[in-house]
């Protein structure tokens, strides 16, 4: 079972663990499990100030229907601000720079405060980051702290099963085309035969297209 799984993996470290959730179907699966397991999970999501209207609906849904709070960590708004007057609003379909100062800003820092403490950090990975297999407990030497994937052997099917056989809550944007959810401006539907990520970032050319949260100690250094 996934709660199981879940157990296993963060019993590696006794303290404060985090799970970071952007609502979308492998972290819903998550949620699930740590919300109906009683996990001692804290569940966080980076709230960038750019989200679909239907992942903060699906937000108030999930809180709604596990009787959670799910914590918001925010950018830091003097940040923003000075990003905006750098680069513009949408000042990220300019460049790749611009893009990556704006995930450092709306979700990088974010991140770094919602983990500051913990002794590790769950995430909804699944399956190949770049050339290599995502592992279900690695050291984040980035973030100094164990890093748990419990999805990383699954597929999106089993995932998909597993949350239409407990009734997970799922964002709609999901049934339109978007298998992968972030930030409104920065996401489209995928067209056939892409890949599932292909709609993230799709302005940029190259096959890897991340926003910085997954990195290693060595390419945050870069």
């Amino acid at each position: 079972m996934l709660v199981d799984d879940i157990e296993r993996l963060t019993g590696r470290a006794t303290g404060r663990w985090v799970f970071t959730t952007s609502f979308g179907l492998e972290d819903q699966a998550i949620t699930h499990a740590i919300a109906t397991g009683g996990l001692p999970i804290e569940i966080v999501t980076l709230d960038t100030g750019r989200l679909f209207a239907e992942t903060r609906a699906v937000w108030v849904e999930t809180e709604t229907h596990y009787g959670i709070v799910i914590h918001a960590v925010v950018p830091e708004p003097a940040a923003v601000m000075a990003l905006v007057a750098a680069d513009g609003l949408n000042g990220f379909y300019d460049s790749k720079r611009a893009r990556l100062a704006c995930c450092a800003v709306r979700k990088v820092a974010p991140l770094t405060q919602a983990l500051d403490g913990a002794v590790g950090w769950v995430t909804g990975l699944r399956g190949a980051r770049g050339a290599a297999p995502t592992p279900e407990l690695a050291w984040d030497e980035a973030h100094a702290l164990w890093k748990a994937s419990p999805l990383a052997a699954w597929s999106r099917a089993a995932v998909a099963a597993y949350c239409a056989a407990q009734a997970v809550p799922l964002n709609p944007l999901h049934a339109r085309g978007y298998p992968s959810i972030g930030c409104e401006p920065c996401t489209r539907a995928i067209k056939p035969g892409e890949d599932e990520r292909a709609g993230r970032w799709w302005w940029e050319r190259g096959d890897v297209r991340e926003c910085g949260l997954h990195v290693t100690a060595a390419e945050h250094a870069a």
